[in-house]
């Protein structure tokens, strides 16, 4: 079973689009044969916007998940009143302003990766604040620095790009997983890779969220704080916006 073509992890840029609707779940969340809309993973959140339909009228979708068995990506809406009909041919459109804000956040954390190369223990994908957990030695950590260099990486306006492994190959270069807790899905037989830089000079790591097409574009961010969550466990918020005087 093939279920809905996730067109998010080719374009992290296609905001909008026209699917085919499959099918209305009970709960009322709509599937399509292919979307735009990025499910909830990886610690980045499940896109909003809405469903036109035929006459004009949007439906609001307020969030989207994967179906238990990870084939169908289902949208949810605001109200189960009204829906259309399987079949239909509907116009979905991201909340542009909100999945923005989430690729440059999402390429932020992975620039922090670069900065801080420690195993990660958790991170999550925020509009105005992200986070990422290492498992690091307190002497490590410093806010100032640690903006300072994830800001030249920034500015250095590295290439992003998307390439498919196969599963063997990342079995033969497993330093590729930064994760310390959570591993790539297998089964489907390749592997995600986000890259950063020429010929992956700055970073290569696999996953299957969205991200901007150039460092450039994440703006200006910093660190907002670092806070000790265990014995060596340090949690790096980044925020939007230059670094607050000290």
């Amino acid at each position: 079973m093939s279920g809905t073509e996730p067109l998010f992890r080719e374009d992290s840029y296609l905001s909008t689009l026209e699917a085919r609707l499959v099918r209305v779940e009970p709960d009322g969340g709509l599937v399509f044969d292919r979307t735009n809309f990025y499910a909830t993973a990886g610690g980045q959140p499940g896109d909003t916007g809405t469903v036109e339909l035929p006459d004009g009228r949007h439906i609001a979708i307020v969030d989207t998940v994967w179906s238990p068995d990870k084939l169908d990506v289902v949208m949810k809406p605001e109200s189960s009143a009204d829906l259309p009909e399987p079949g239909e041919t509907l116009v979905l459109h991201l909340d542009w302003a909100r999945r923005y804000k989430l690729m440059r956040m999402h390429t932020a954390c992975h620039l922090l990766s670069v900065v801080c190369p420690y195993p990660i223990t958790g991170a999550a994908v925020g509009e105005e604040e992200s986070r990422v957990d290492f498992d690091i030695p307190e002497a490590a950590a410093d806010k100032a620095a640690v903006t300072a260099a994830l800001m030249e990486l920034v500015n250095a306006n590295h290439p992003i790009a998307i390439r498919w492994i196969t599963e063997d190959e990342l079995d033969a270069d497993p330093g590729l997983v930064k994760s310390k807790n959570v591993k790539p899905p297998r089964g489907s037989g390749r592997i995600r890779l986000v890259t950063i830089g020429e010929n992956s000079s700055v970073d290569a790591q696999p996953c299957g969220g969205t991200h901007v097409s150039e460092t450039q574009e994440v703006g200006e961010i910093h660190i907002g704080k670092i806070e000790k969550k265990g014995r060596e466990n340090r949690r790096f918020r980044i925020r939007f916006g230059s670094l607050p005087p000290a």
